[in-house]
């Protein structure tokens, strides 16, 4: 943290005092950003995942552009599976699709093990380049997708209403889930070690279809591959934010994960969140992210409430509850994330104090 000019966000990952409460937001680096989509225009989605050059432009524009206190590399979660050598499309519409999805043994036996030091080799280099190009301007943040997560995507082939292949897979053939869960636990664990080796300074893991699991059920394909992920990353106190959205049922049990911070979705208020979880983790969210369709003023009305509902004291990130949406207008996120730096400021009176 020392030779960051703005340490805050990884300051508050440990919940450690901080002057103002540090804000970075999901999926910023995106299409709605002029900026991103001029870069967009001229190539494809995947061809700029795998361009550091490109990649580290893109993650670089919100730190510009909107003034973040972290930038987070420019990817996608589905970069493993693709790696394992399922064929990913990524359709502007539909969003990504495998056009051949894991359903059987004959299908698993067909996916590669893979080395994130030779077959992701482009996004660490990705890593490394916008490390040196921030030059210690603010912390960058490696992910990668849970292996639930993962698992979901490459049995449906698509996103869904309904994840009746993955449901199937789970209750059908739980062993042949279990195998494939382990397979992804042991990737996912290289690619954020690797990360980490490249120069992420955090990590987060994106649980973005836990919330489609019962209680039980996430215990046992979810939050048990989440857990051995986490003992399995290599880092010298990196922090790891663990999102697994739509899980309220579970808080007590996510905070003993072995993550640094949880990640909440805007389907929960902070103060319940917190209440729960209590001192053991630093807590990052929630804004609704339709409050940025709104005008200035009510975005900050809302936000005000984000910060109250989590209240005084350190290890509060603030984000919104999920990605930001590639209609929203950049100068309204631009607006949240000055509010968030002028206003959060009265949370922090005796942490600056102890500073």
């Amino acid at each position: 943290m020392e030779d960051l000019q703005n340490d805050l966000f990884l300051r508050a990952c440990k919940r450690l005092p901080v002057k103002r409460t540090p804000i970075w937001i999901m999926r910023q680096a995106g299409r709605y950003l002029p900026e991103y989509r001029a870069i967009r225009a001229k190539t494809d989605f995947l061809t700029m995942c795998k361009t550091p050059e490109l990649a580290a432009e893109v993650t670089i524009q919100p730190v510009d552009i909107i003034g973040v206190d972290a930038a987070i590399i420019f990817s996608d979660i589905l970069m493993i599976p693709e790696a394992m050598g399922m064929h990913l499309k990524m359709h502007e519409t539909q969003g990504p699709v495998f056009d051949t999805p894991i359903r059987t043994e004959t299908d698993a036996n067909k996916l590669k093990q893979i080395s994130a030091n030779e077959d992701l080799k482009y996004v660490l280099d990705a890593i490394s380049l916008t490390k040196k190009e921030l030059n210690g301007r603010v912390p960058l943040i490696g992910f990668s997708g849970a292996p639930w997560t993962l698992l979901a995507y490459m049995a449906e082939g698509h996103g869904s209403k309904t994840f009746s292949f993955v449901k199937k897979l789970i209750y059908n053939n739980p062993e042949l889930a279990h195998n494939l869960l382990n397979r992804l636990t042991d990737a996912v664990a290289d690619y954020l070690s690797a990360q980490i080796s490249a120069g992420a300074d955090a990590v987060q893991i994106f649980d973005t279809w836990a919330g489609i699991l019962s209680p039980r059920d996430y215990l046992i394909f979810a939050l048990k591959y989440v857990n051995q992920v986490i003992e399995k990353i290599k880092r010298n106190g990196e922090p790891i934010i663990y999102f697994p959205k739509g899980v309220h049922y579970r808080m007590r049990t996510v905070a003993d994960c072995g993550a640094d911070v949880i990640g909440v979705d805007w389907t929960i208020d902070l103060a319940k969140a917190r209440d729960k979880i209590g001192d053991k983790v630093a807590i990052q969210g929630n804004l609704d992210p339709t409050v940025l369709y709104a005008e200035p003023s009510f975005i900050k009305r809302e936000a005000k409430k984000v910060l109250l509902s989590y209240g005084n004291g350190p290890g509060h990130i603030f984000n919104l509850g999920h990605g930001i949406l590639p209609d929203v207008d950049p100068s309204h996120a631009k607006a949240l994330v000055d509010f968030i730096k002028e206003e959060s400021t009265a949370f922090h009176y005796r942490d600056r104090v102890i500073q």
